[in-house]
């Protein structure tokens, strides 16, 4: 994994001895030589990593660390906080500070890199998330996406090993978090629930603890856990189980005993990492999802469906299969316009989008693509199925009113539809050439009294 670390330490020796170490795991390293160093190379460097020392002359590490995650062109740098500090009260002030973990010297190297692995990959997919925000701004599609609310039904889930423990501290946590504390055993969390933990605590039996790292591994790979923040916990201080734990993707590791307190912050941590990576999601979610629908009426939009469309096709080449395309059009919806307003003719359009939808199938493709004009797509669908769904869709928009935005008003509304078969029938069409005969099928619809479904024929197109 590559990634670029900034070391921080005031004493030449120490930083040589780190880089060292980094290098050999082929990290890119760069340093600095005090608090002021390292807040001027984080900025213009942007490293992917930083390791900081605590005691410096000029600005001690708590200091930079609090600048660091103050400032947002650094805010989302992890940093580890290493010095030969080793008091609670050190590790405590660390934490709230924003450091990402805290480690006393001496360190051994399996820890310190399987701390950096598990950092730089967290900080990989933050990155990855913020990419196509950030690209798509960039390209113009620059609308907020819509708010996110965090789920309501979140917990802490505590998967613990000795009776007693758990209970110590779901007491202890309750005035420190504001998240619920509930017990999970192992079926319980792997189960797809509504009531998920956004952060388990997995406690190692001391006896086998290779059922833990098995439950920390069930968690990440099942779809309703994957994405909730772990924190594995050892009864006793040992590195290769430290190491394997974060390198199967546990979030953080401790050592037991822990106070309430700094478990509370650890918990804080993750829960803050957490929302912000749900965010994030829904955010990218969101912004694809409007690169793909219309915002009116919740169908496809044109380019999705024009590409949907490229794909049917070619998936039928060299088949002996049909699809069938199909064109339609409101009759007289100018006239909706102007005697209602254009509130009316939004609301015509969206309900009979969800009446054509509703007799649709879930493979069939369906998009607005003009003002008043949707695009129909039918895999695998021969001629005279095709004129049955058409005349099948055509006769429920006449048989249903519309009711205006008043609540009151009803008006009546029909389509015309012009439709083209695609396929083995007709091998040498492109799609452009299906489209254009839809659209002179749809033209004679119209010509020949509205309200109907005309069928084309590649050979009128030529």
């Amino acid at each position: 994994m590559s990634g670029k670390i900034l070391v921080v330490d005031d004493v030449a020796t120490n930083r040589i001895v780190m880089k060292v170490k980094l290098a050999t795991a082929c990290y890119d390293v760069i340093q600095a030589d005090s608090g002021r160093a390292a807040l001027d190379m984080a900025r213009a460097e942007t490293p992917d990593l930083i390791l900081l020392d605590v005691l410096m002359p000029d600005l001690d590490g708590f200091t930079v660390c609090e600048r660091l995650k103050a400032d947002p062109r650094t805010a989302d740098i992890p940093i580890i906080m290493i010095t030969s500090l080793d008091d609670t009260e050190a590790r405590l002030r660390g934490l709230s500070c924003g450091a990402d973990e805290f480690l006393s010297k001496p360190v051994t190297e399996l820890t310190l890199l399987a701390r950096v692995r598990s950092l730089l990959r967290a900080n990989s997919r933050n990155a990855e998330l913020r990419m196509p925000m950030q690209s798509q701004a960039a390209a113009g599609f620059a609308d907020a996406p819509m708010p996110f609310k965090q789920a309501q039904t979140e917990c802490v889930g505590l998967l613990m090993a000795q009776d007693g423990v758990g209970h110590r501290w779901a007491h202890g946590l309750a005035d420190r978090i504001r998240e619920d504390v509930k017990f999970f055993t192992r079926a319980q969390a792997l189960e797809a629930s509504k009531d998920q933990a956004a952060v388990f605590v997995i406690e190692a039996d001391a006896h086998r603890p290779e059922a833990a790292l098995e439950i920390l591994t069930d968690l990440r790979s099942r779809p309703a856990t994957r994405h909730a923040q772990q924190i594995f916990m050892l009864q006793q201080s040992h590195p290769e189980l430290a190491a394997r734990a974060l390198d199967l993707g546990a979030d953080d590791v401790v050592i037991a005993p822990i106070s309430v307190q700094e478990m509370a912050l650890r918990l804080r941590a993750q829960l803050q990492h957490k929302r912000t990576s749900d965010r994030r999601r829904n955010e990218v979610t969101d912004r694809l999802r409007q690169a793909v629908i219309d915002p009116l009426t919740g169908l496809y939009n044109r380019r999705f469906a024009l590409g949907q469309l490229a794909t049917i096709a070619r998936e039928a080449e060299g088949s002996t299969r049909s699809f069938a395309v199909l064109l339609l059009d409101f009759d007289h919806f100018k006239q909706i316009n102007d005697k209602f307003g254009h509130a009316a003719g939004d609301k015509v359009l969206t309900d009979t989008a969800k009446l054509l939808q509703a007799r649709l199938r879930s493979l069939d493709v369906i998009a607005r693509i003009g003002g008043e004009e949707f695009l129909m797509v039918l895999p695998d669908t021969d001629l005279d199925e095709a004129q049955r769904v058409a005349e099948r869709l055509r006769a429920g928009i006449d048989q249903a009113e519309i009711t205006l935005p008043d609540g009151v008003t009803r008006v009546p509304v029909t389509i015309s539809i012009g439709l083209a078969i695609g396929g083995h029938r007709t091998p040498d069409a492109s799609v452009s050439d299906l489209l254009e005969t839809a659209d002179r099928a749809l033209y004679a619809a119209k010509s020949d009294g509205r309200n109907q479904v005309s069928v084309g024929t590649i050979s009128s197109a030529a």
